[in-house]
């Protein structure tokens, strides 16, 4: 139909519709009422009807109409499946992005894993660290004697002291109070809670938290359930004093050290004995394992570092020290430190018989001018996988070191004064404080007592120097 032939019938209808209504009008003057209203109604009905003809409403509608007519069904599809396209791009585009984001995230982390695997990450934390306030430094006081050792719960929320007067103690992190004491057992007498009774020297927890070891001067290892320190079983069969403890990593694989010179391989959690080896000439004074199935021994006056291989049943000797070596750490799987009574520290490599760094009175010397001798170092820790170390001894402070790159050097960082024997030192699994066992004695004798010390459990917050703001650009 042509757009003449639609405009004269539009217009033919809108006149017809007029006469209709004046005709109607002139019938309903001559009405009564009744007739009025009724016609009334109807009228208004058309009119309205007219109304909606004359108003531009459905002129704008059939344009519309005519505009959307204007674009082709298939222009139509073509528009939406641009659209279409379009939208699925953008959809691509965040996937790539949060896949890149999370392939580099997943591959730093497996990174980390083989060089973790391999005994070589070394997290550059260090120099970030800041030495702490004195006011800072939090100190819990409950143990009559000297602190012989401790041990820091896997979530780092509870801290596990031993000391001479053959007591343990549970302490929260949080608060610093007591969570549970276990006092020390008379010997021979019956029907008392199970305890030491004599001097405790060494502990260690599992890697999961479940089983606390302890191990004491009377050849006896205790194992507790760390929650609730229940006393579960003892292990006997040295011959000597206990004097080292550790749990294989994600195991409950426990190794024991003795002065009877002898190194023991027990399985925690079915109360079993696995075996014994033999090699250190001398008693061992300090033991530690991490996630490989062997462990590194101090061998004391013999002055040997070994590592125990255990499923090949053989060891490697490492020499260095002049001295008693009396403390060792593992740094990671490929390192380790240790501490002797000659003053000097030592980080090793398996790959090297031969210390890779050594510092010599690394806590200064002692005594009258021309009799100066050095302090011992009676405690070493190191926070795994990084180049943070901390030594202690009597010289009245702990001291922090950086190690090098590829362990072959040893830098002083700071000093944090603490008075009394260092004998046990351990760093929380994050790096945020550092736990120091002090006491009047050293753990092993009664060479020296120092009075104005107090035998007590010191938690150091070790807190982080803010990254410096980045330059500005050149020209910017």
């Amino acid at each position: 139909m042509s757009a003449s032939v639609a405009a004269y019938k539009r217009g033919k209808s809108a006149s017809s519709a007029s006469a209709g209504a004046s005709k109607r009008r002139r019938k309903a003057d001559s009405a009564g009422d009744k007739g009025k209203s009724k016609g009334g109604g109807k009228m208004n009905e058309e009119i309205s009807s007219d109304s909606e003809n004359e108003s531009p409403a459905p002129r704008r509608t059939e344009e519309e109409e005519e505009e959307e007519l204007e674009e082709t069904a298939q222009e139509k599809k073509l528009r939406l499946a641009k659209l279409y396209l379009e939208q699925l791009r953008q959809q691509e585009d965040e996937k790539a992005e949060a896949f890149a984001f999370e392939e580099d995230q997943v591959a730093g982390r497996l990174r980390e894993d083989v060089l973790e695997q391999k005994g070589r990450l070394q997290k550059s934390v260090a120099k970030e660290i800041q030495a702490p306030a004195l006011s800072d430094i939090r100190v819990l006081r409950g143990h009559q004697l000297s602190i012989t050792c401790l041990v820091i719960t896997p979530d780092d929320l509870a801290i596990f002291s031993a000391a001479k007067d053959c007591s343990i103690i549970k302490w929260s992190v949080e608060s610093g109070r007591k969570l549970h004491v276990i006092p020390r057992a008379k010997k021979g007498a019956e029907g008392q809670p199970p305890g030491h009774s004599s001097h405790v020297l060494c502990m260690a927890i599992s890697s999961d938290g479940k089983y606390l070891a302890s191990g004491d001067r009377s050849k006896l290892i205790l194992i507790w359930e760390a929650q609730s320190c229940r006393h579960l079983y003892t292990f006997t069969g040295h011959r000597d004093a206990v004097s080292g403890l550790a749990f294989r990593r994600g195991t409950h694989q426990l190794y024991s050290a003795s002065h009877d010179r002898a190194v023991k391989v027990w399985n925690a959690a079915e109360n079993s004995y696995v075996e014994t080896l033999f090699g250190h000439q001398d008693a061992v004074a300090a033991l530690d394992a991490l996630s490989r199935e062997c462990c590194v021994t101090a061998g004391g006056r013999d002055g040997t570092v070994r590592v125990w291989k255990i499923p090949e049943e053989s060891q490697l000797v490492f020499y260095g020290h002049q001295g008693s070596i009396d403390c060792i750490h593992l740094i990671n799987e490929e390192h380790m430190v240790s501490g002797a009574d000659d003053g000097s520290v030592a980080l090793w490599g398996l790959s090297k018989k031969r210390p890779l760094a050594l510092q010599r009175e690394a806590h200064g010397l002692r005594g009258e001018p021309g009799l100066e001798q050095p302090f011992w170092v009676s405690s070493v820790a190191a926070l795994l996988n990084t180049d943070l170390v901390a030594t202690g001894s009597h010289s009245s402070c702990v001291r922090l070191w950086q190690c090098g790159e590829g362990f072959r050097q040893l830098d002083h960082l700071c000093d944090i004064p603490l008075v009394g024997f260092i004998n046990s030192l351990k760093f929380s699994s994050t790096g945020d404080f550092l736990v120091a066992g002090v006491g009047q004695e050293h753990r092993l004798g009664r060479w020296w007592r120092i009075k104005e010390a107090r035998n007590s459990v010191c938690i150091i917050p070790l807190r982080r120097v803010p990254a410096a703001p980045a330059a500005p650009a050149a020209g910017s």
